[in-house]
């Protein structure tokens, strides 16, 4: 089973993925993106959440993308599957122009 990481280490392992914060109980980014694109990126982190087995909410706008993160199995607090699933879409978030 998952273990739940602290902030500090939250916040240590975001470091490198720009734009994401964490308030100790989930990882949050919020992209600019038109809204087409954006349903398209959108569709992207679905198939990214189905291959990890792994599924956070991601909220499509007129111009943006909101997605935030956590482990509902830890009682909504981020494990490393959280921090890999973070990685993988700010991949995708690039292939889509996101910012």
């Amino acid at each position: 089973m998952a273990e739940a990481l602290s902030k500090e280490q939250i916040q240590e392992r975001i470091k490198g993925l720009h734009g994401w914060s964490t308030d100790g109980r989930k990882i949050e980014r919020s992209y600019t993106i038109r809204h087409i694109p954006g349903a398209a990126f959108v569709a992207h982190i679905a198939v990214i959440q189905d291959e990890l087995g792994h599924h956070s909410d991601a909220t499509l706008s007129y111009r943006g993308v909101h997605v935030s993160i956590s482990s509902s199995d830890l009682g909504g607090y981020v494990a490393e599957h959280d921090i890999e699933l973070a990685r993988r879409i700010e991949s995708a978030a690039r292939a889509h122009s996101a910012r």
